[in-house]
């Protein structure tokens, strides 16, 4: 073999597993972000949940109130 022929084989050896490791670790960083979407969408309905809790705790401690009291 020629020593052209042996640096374009190392050539585009290194660049076929240099491109095969940065879509392995490209397609690592896209799942971790997807996952930390799905543990901040559950984050979010947690605290929606807890919100519409308080709300109708309110809403029923208001409604005692205006029961036992007058409002002028």
């Amino acid at each position: 073999m020629s020593r052209a022929a042996k640096l374009t084989l190392a050539g585009t050896s290194l660049f076929a597993i240099s491109t095969v490791f940065f879509v392995h670790f490209q397609q690592q960083a896209e799942k971790a972000a997807m996952h930390a979407g799905v543990v901040r969408d559950i984050e979010q309905q947690r605290i929606k949940k807890e919100r519409q809790l308080d709300f109708e705790i309110q809403r029923a401690m208001e409604e005692e109130y205006k029961k036992v009291q007058s409002v002028s």
